[in-house]
């Protein structure tokens, strides 16, 4: 499997750039986003959100959605909106991402971003993420791997962490690449070291370090020719994108 980062995808389904509200979509996963199938980019609809489509839309399920911040792209792709957090008053549905109050095979999209990193048993929510996911269905998600210790979390991953996590439940993995635009430095000084400072100014603050960094391993090559810049990248990003599908 190639490690390195994601380049943009040529054919994108959804134009996320449309969103006008926030969205915590990494830049690298953009690209990827996918359109539902039969989906008009964006007609309303009726389906509910018990997991039946009976509006006639497929469903997506923002899992550990949050505040729901990603309603709005899920809507443009033309999915009806489930959202599912344990804890956040502003959530569609409470529930816990490693039993889902869902029937099998119920959803055509799962969107899971910085979430695995909080859940105290993993390898159950990508399992149960896998099974409301329809034959042919895609999960798109991050998960912390650099960035310091931040509200409870349990399990950082390495790539070859969210590998494992993906066969165990039984996806096929289109892609894992590390964060381009999130380094493990950048999201120590903006969570860890200068916590609430504005990322412009802890980017700022680490940016001599970042490049003698960049400079370091340049360097390098002419000594270690597996001093790759995807080597580079997955010692030190600061999270983990992926791509997977439900055959």
């Amino acid at each position: 499997m190639e490690w390195g980062r994601l380049r943009p995808n040529p054919a994108p389904e959804v134009e996320v750039s449309r969103v006008t509200g926030p969205c915590h979509l990494p830049r690298d996963l953009r690209s990827y986003f996918p359109r539902a199938a039969g989906g008009d980019g964006g007609a309303d609809g009726d389906g509910g959100a018990d997991g039946d489509g009976g509006g006639g839309r497929e469903l997506a399920l923002d899992l550990g959605c949050g505040a729901q911040v990603h309603q709005e792209v899920c809507e443009l792709a033309g999915f009806e909106y489930v959202g599912l957090d344990y804890s956040t008053p502003e959530a569609m549905v409470l529930g816990d991402a490693q039993a889902l109050p869902f029937r099998d095979g119920c959803f055509g999209f799962v969107l899971t971003i910085a979430v695995l990193e909080h859940v105290p048993f993993p390898l159950l929510m990508m399992r149960e993420a896998h099974r409301v996911l329809r034959p042919g269905g895609r999960l798109l998600g991050t998960v912390a791997f650099l960035e310091p210790f931040h509200q409870d979390s349990l399990h950082h991953h390495t790539h070859l962490g969210a590998l494992h996590a993906l066969r165990f439940a039984g996806f096929r993995v289109e892609h894992i690449a590390p964060s381009g635009g999130w380094s493990g430095l950048v999201a120590q000084a903006h969570m860890g070291l200068f916590p609430h400072a504005p990322r412009w100014l802890a980017r700022l603050l680490v940016a001599p370090l970042l490049a003698l960094h960049r400079l370091w391993w340049r360097v390098g090559r002419l000594a270690d020719p597996g001093a790759t810049e995807t080597r580079r990248l997955l010692k030190n990003s600061g999270a983990i994108l992926f791509l997977a599908t439900k055959e």
